[in-house]
């Protein structure tokens, strides 16, 4: 049998590994880290955020002896699925999911369902550096209070981008693309719901086309859903015949949409990464005549986070990454087109002269290039719960052809 002592020893290391980290006192949650694995679940669907997460992974090795596995998915919504069903099992400390990229629905759903643990995002060391009193669009998640619960890691917005070899003049906002399509049949096409991509596109369009947006920053189910949205279906029934393939069938995603406009089958296109089309451009993935635009009636923009599951089995390590994320290198390589070409999600003007010369370096002086968004060309994200309402309005509308 175990003495008595030792029984007391096994129990206290045990308490000791379970220790819930506190980031209040972060020298003890990298002390904690160290040493430990870290599973990172993110959308795995673009080659250049995965060579970027590759070099995280070097990162948190070097710096913090933190073992680091990328595990690619093809929806958010799967590692949500894992979790839930892991509570459901009775695994309340040893989750398989330690960081999820994520926002919106997926926010919201383990949010609303007690699947996050936390608050603990804003007691982050580079947490300051968001400037979250001036920014206060890091606070909330699709218009859901963050609370804590998840850290931020980009921005993005979206664009459109067509090719002037063949367009002298796109269409300025969603009213003009249908009188456009109807000069150019077959030259835009859009993805197929539920990807995240066309969702946006279908709510950019009701943001411009509805009579009253204030249900949209509401629940769904206090609204009159068929009322509001019937605009957004008299313009999709005019467009789809339109489009390319007369919309009979829709690419799976943006990387999809990009191939058809590097292959020449369209000539208009969109994306929710701001650089996407310029990057494309110095890749030599695309020709040299695009160009990048938003709608002249403002355009959805949001922040993507990083949050820790209720059940993680590495909270520690979740921590640190989260916190390296936002560190000034993190974010500078980031946003640097050589490498992921994203939108920093800290405010660069905290930052000291020296390092802000470093983030205006990154912004490409190509004339594929968007302009620098204001404040007032963002359109804020919907409630969440429209995202899925809009999703399965479609799929019965349009999804059988």
């Amino acid at each position: 049998m175990l003495s008595a002592q030792l029984i007391m020893t096994v129990v206290t290391a045990g308490e000791l590994n379970a220790q819930t980290p506190n980031p209040a006192d972060w020298s003890s949650v990298v002390q904690q880290a160290d040493n430990q694995d870290l599973y990172f679940y993110t959308w795995g669907g673009d080659q250049q955020t995965n060579a970027y997460l590759a070099w995280t992974r070097q990162q948190l090795e070097i710096n913090y002896n933190i073992r680091m596995t990328h595990v690619r998915l093809s929806d958010t919504a799967d590692a949500v699925s894992r979790i839930l069903a892991e509570r459901q099992a009775g695994n309340l400390d040893r989750g398989a999911v330690d960081l999820l990229w994520l926002n919106g629905e997926n926010f919201a759903s383990l949010k609303n369902n007690d699947l996050l643990f936390g608050p603990w995002a804003e007691q982050l060391p580079n947490f300051g550096l968001v400037n979250a009193e001036d920014n206060p669009d890091v606070r909330t998640d699709f218009t859901l209070p963050v609370e804590g619960y998840e850290s931020p890691w980009l921005r993005a917005h979206l664009v459109f981008y067509y090719d002037t070899a063949y367009i002298d003049a796109p269409p300025a906002n969603i009213t003009e693309l249908l009188a456009w399509a109807q000069r150019h049949p077959g030259e835009f096409t859009y993805p197929r719901p539920p990807d995240f991509l066309a969702t946006t596109f279908l709510k950019q369009a009701l943001l411009e086309l509805a009579d009253d947006t204030t249900p949209l920053y509401g629940p769904v189910e206090d609204s009159d859903f068929d009322a509001i949205t019937a605009p957004l279906w008299q313009f999709l029934d005019a467009l789809h015949p339109l489009l390319l393939r007369q919309g009979r069938n829709f690419p799976a995603n943006g990387s999809a949409v990009r191939q058809l406009m590097a292959d020449g089958e369209i000539a208009l296109a969109l994306s929710f990464n701001p650089t996407d089309a310029v990057n494309s451009v110095l890749r030599g993935e695309l020709p040299e005549s695009i160009r990048t635009y938003v709608s002249n009636r403002g355009t959805l923009a949001n922040v993507s986070f990083v949050a820790i599951p209720f059940n993680a089995s590495h909270k520690a390590a979740a921590m640190v990454a989260a916190n390296f994320l936002l560190s000034v290198p993190a974010q500078l390589r980031a946003q640097d087109p050589d490498h992921m070409g994203g939108t920093a999600a800290i405010d660069v003007d905290v930052l000291p002269p020296s390092e802000q010369r470093l983030f205006a370096a990154t912004r490409q002086s190509h004339p594929a290039a968007p302009a620098l968004m204001t404040d007032n060309q963002q359109l804020q994200e919907p409630h969440p719960s429209w995202m899925d309402a809009l999703e399965q309005a479609w799929m019965a509308r349009y999804g059988s052809r």
